[in-house]
């Protein structure tokens, strides 16, 4: 049976997904094998299993980290908000229907046998699991239905890491505010207490962190510096989306929908030091980009009666007339067709039909199954800017609810997922410099993202010195290693392994 440990963190964004994912690559260098675990996530960036199911982005990732392949046993409950007080709920992989967020606590205890099963069968395949919470211990209004925090570690008898956000200020306050909010029980599992995302000179703080020892009996067991790592993020609290200026030769601008989904596509970008994104949610922000990119997102009707309405709508047609790259993901995609219609109601917007961008002759139709599934193929003829990206081979994924019927298709792709090999469908639709797909990940592929590159510098005039390696997956690889080298370097880890239970 497994041994696990459990990270919670003082808030949000404190770090405990990273954390998570550094210790999953220390215990896997370390000979044993390793699998994330998170009981309920609440993120619009995720993941599509070899199975065709989906789960977290975040464990994922972590499961990357720890090389094992992703299961959705890792995080068998997946909250997609679709509103400020809904959310599609995903059980097992698959969606269970959308709720209202009193709906849905009321109902969530009853998903405590899932969440179980799903640990259970991690606990017989591998040597650890490290267990990550969610939002914070002491939200003393959600405690009596709590399956992702203490209550999750008292379920599996975890103990936890209590994790705090130096960088935000307040570190102090956040970990004993956490401490005296809960039980003494909850409190007695707190094993070890650990400061992230520290700049500076650590004499300076370590008066403090002894003054602790007054408060809270519970040891800190590192202060990890703030990291350089380029590690996929979760959510929308992520740095990268607070990026607004140009920082390379080759600007793309990324419109930041407010529901905006799998912003892990333009991750790859941080690998060139000739292109770089930034994120825009205002005209003022626009500027003239080279390329703009608008990504995925749970609302699409929503997200462009947004766009519509501040602006970015009328920015985006003046540089799609002005021969501006503009290229759509998924939702992105469906907002540069003719229409998007919603007989269904699956967005519960109240419309059900809502005018497009009018860049790509295509209309998009919502219905009740999504589509789930893994791709591999090929660009095919191509026009306009990106002419010279046909023939370079892709792979990705598709998550939607949406089908976008027209005729100028530019992708030849086969399905990857368990019991779908084979099929073959087209996708896409391309018009001048127009370009719209449903594939997930679709720059991560070599060929694609070299060649993307290559076009957008030689319109600078730039060419850059030897060729690039854009191997995705080594890439990876590295940042991970690069990750636990600095947790090691900064965690009591013989403490940390001492306890395991």
């Amino acid at each position: 049976m497994a041994k696990s440990i459990m990270i919670q963190g003082t808030m949000s964004n404190a770090g405990k997904s990273i954390l998570a994912a550094g210790l999953c690559r220390i215990f896997k260098q370390d000979g044993y094998r390793v699998a994330p675990f998170k009981s309920q996530n609440m993120a619009l960036n995720s993941y599509i299993t070899k199975d065709g199911l989906e789960m977290g982005r975040a464990q994922a990732v972590q499961a990357e980290a720890a090389g094992v392949e992703p299961d959705v046993a890792m995080n068998p409950i997946l909250l997609k908000p679709t509103n400020d007080i809904g959310s599609q709920v995903i059980v097992n992989g698959e969606v269970l229907g959308t709720m209202p967020a009193r709906e849905y606590f009321k109902k969530k205890k009853s998903l405590i046998p899932e969440i179980l099963k799903a640990y259970r069968k991690l606990e017989n395949a591998y040597d650890i699991i490290v267990i990550e919470g969610a939002g914070s211990p002491a939200e003393i209004n959600l405690k009596t239905d709590d399956i992702v925090n203490m209550g999750l570690a008292k379920l599996l008898h975890a103990p936890v890491l209590l994790v705090g956000d130096i960088d935000r200020g307040g570190v102090f306050a956040q970990l004993v505010g956490t401490v005296m909010l809960l039980e003494e029980e909850e409190q007695k599992r707190i094993k070890g207490l650990i400061i992230n995302k520290f700049r500076g000179d650590q004499t300076i703080l370590d008066p403090g962190i002894e003054m602790l020892k007054t408060y809270i009996p519970n040891p800190v067991v590192g202060v990890v510096p703030y990291m350089a790592v380029d590690i996929e993020d979760e959510d929308s609290l992520s740095e990268r989306l607070m990026q607004t200026q140009k920082r390379a030769p080759v600007d793309i601008a990324v419109i930041r929908l407010p529901r905006i989904s799998n912003f892990t596509d333009f991750d790859v970008f941080s690998q060139s030091e000739f292109m770089a994104v930034r994120y825009v949610s205002h005209p003022a922000q626009f500027g003239t980009p080279d390329m703009v990119i608008i990504p995925g997102t749970k609302s699409t009707m929503a997200d462009l009666l947004w766009m519509r309405q501040n602006g970015l709508e009328a920015m985006i047609l003046k540089a799609a007339r002005a021969g501006t790259i503009v290229f759509g993901i998924c939702g992105g995609y469906q907002m540069l067709g003719q229409s998007v219609r919603d007989e269904w109601g699956m967005e519960s917007l109240g419309q059900k039909e809502i005018r497009g961008m009018g860049l790509l002759p295509i209309e998009t139709s919502f219905c009740p199954e999504k589509t789930r599934t893994n791709v591999k193929g090929r660009i095919g003829k191509t026009g306009g800017r990106l002419a010279a990206l046909e023939g370079a081979a892709f792979s990705g994924y598709e998550i939607h609810m949406g089908e976008s019927a027209g005729e100028i298709r530019w992708l030849t792709m086969e399905k990857g997922s368990a019991g779908e090999q084979g099929q073959t469908l087209a996708d896409g639709c391309c018009r001048d410099s127009i370009y719209g797909t449903y594939v997930h990940g679709f720059f991560d592929s070599e060929e694609v993202i070299g060649r993307l590159e290559e076009i957008l510098l030689k319109e600078k005039g730039i060419t850059p010195d030897g060729a690039k390696n854009w191997d995705r997956h080594a890439y990876k690889e590295q940042q991970y290693d690069k990750l636990a080298e600095i947790l090691r370097n900064h965690l009591d880890m013989k403490a940390i392994y001492g306890m395991l239970a």
